[in-house]
């Protein structure tokens, strides 16, 4: 089968794409473009100009641009859409195209959205329509984070007793590293969280904020814990570091190997190389393997990925291969949302200050409402000085 694949959200022209440009579009675009049964069929953006320098670039049909969202679901139905637009938008979106009932896979950027509400909207409405909907945590088709979870199901750590994240913050940044630990973890559901955080400086990406530093820790049901430490201060070594009951997994170490090893056996830490390796893909068909477009004179190994490919060219490929044969695709929004629960939890407990039991019992964001409403300052007050004491 084949697939017609719109894009909203296109961000700058290709000169100047990058994540802060919102401009993950040309990255969705290009592992689309790898598949031969993906065809780019249409774009909307805002901003007419971003739509029609990513049209002239990918070649579009001529008037196939939209400014409107509506229009081009309605003018292309198109089979797959990839959502790439700041996070605030993203539950809108999303829901507007599952209920237009003319489209069967939703890929969208992360992180979810900027509202627990938001988060669970999306998978509702997209469950009610019968549509696939996946979020771009990439990171879990990387090769690191794969060999790391081969080395833990292959018991070189023992059975895994903690999960522990590092990193700039929560819920940008933290998204993809909330996520690897339901993949570390086989998807096991939390049931609390603890977290106290800062927010002494403005901190806002995408137009969502972000606390300064966090600690968190938090629970699964199947016993293993949780600890995230983000920011400048953070305490965690790496960015993630997987304790098991015979030894440690660090994947990320700042200013070290991308991927180590601690056990018996080992006698220390040992680097492992994970460069070159040919990462398995989880459950591809054949006939996926087959509509990927590799390099000239690269052989494509049966079940596995090419290693040229990157993380979103895995992840999206992915994506088609779960709707081609109707399984559960990895980037599934019942794995996201999970993950993404941890993260509004984290920041409902530092505003409650005591343990949070799951499920998340609000609907907004509690780090935005802790800002506007003045608990949390972005720069924090100079103290006046002490009264001097009254003579007798």
């Amino acid at each position: 089968m084949s697939y017609d694949v719109a894009v909203v959200g296109t961000g700058p022209d290709p000169d100047e794409k990058d994540t802060d440009g919102f401009a993950m579009a040309y990255r969705h675009a290009e592992a689309y473009d790898r598949l031969d049964d993906c065809e780019l069929v249409a774009c909307t953006d805002i901003v007419r100009e971003n739509a029609e320098a990513f049209a002239d670039h990918w070649n579009l049909p001529e008037g196939n641009v939209y400014e409107e969202l509506d229009r081009m679901l309605g003018d292309v139905e198109p089979d797959v859409v990839s959502v790439c637009v700041p996070p605030a938008f993203h539950a809108d979106i999303v829901v507007q195209c599952a209920e237009s009932d003319v489209v069967s896979a939703i890929h969208c950027e992360k992180p979810m959205a900027n509202t627990w509400e938001g988060c669970r909207r999306m998978v509702e409405r997209a469950d009610a329509h019968d549509v696939q909907l996946t979020f771009n945590h990439q990171r879990r088709f990387g090769g690191p984070f794969r060999r790391a979870k081969e080395l833990l199901d292959a018991g070189e750590i023992g059975p895994l007793q903690r999960i522990e994240l590092g990193g700039k913050n929560l819920f940008d940044y933290g998204s993809h590293y909330f996520d690897l630990c339901g993949f570390f973890n086989d998807q096991s559901d939390p049931e609390w969280v603890m977290a106290g955080i800062d927010y002494s400086e403005e901190n806002v990406q995408f137009g969502v904020h972000n606390e300064n530093g966090a600690i968190a820790q938090w629970g699964y049901e199947n016993g293993v814990r949780g600890l995230a430490s983000t920011g400048d201060d953070s305490i965690v070594p790496g960015e993630i570091r997987l304790v098991g009951a015979d030894g440690m997994i660090d994947i990320g170490v700042e200013d070290g190997p991308t991927l180590r090893l601690f056990n018996d056996s080992t006698g220390g830490w040992k680097t492992m190389d994970t460069k070159g390796d040919t990462v398995h893909a989880p459950a591809w068909s054949k006939p996926r393997m087959a509509a990927l477009k590799v390099a000239e004179n690269v052989p494509l190994l049966p079940e596995r990925w090419v290693d040229q490919s990157t993380f979103i060219d895995r992840a999206i490929a992915d994506v088609i291969d779960a709707l081609d044969s109707g399984r559960t695709p990895e980037l599934a929004a019942e794995n996201v949302v999970q993950s993404t629960e941890l993260i509004f939890a984290a920041w409902e407990a530092a505003r409650r200050r005591t343990k949070v039991e799951l499920p998340l019992d609000v609907d907004g964001n509690p780090l935005e409402e802790m800002v506007e409403d003045g608990e949390l300052l972005a720069e924090s007050p100079v103290a006046e000085p002490a009264a001097e004491p009254a003579d007798d």
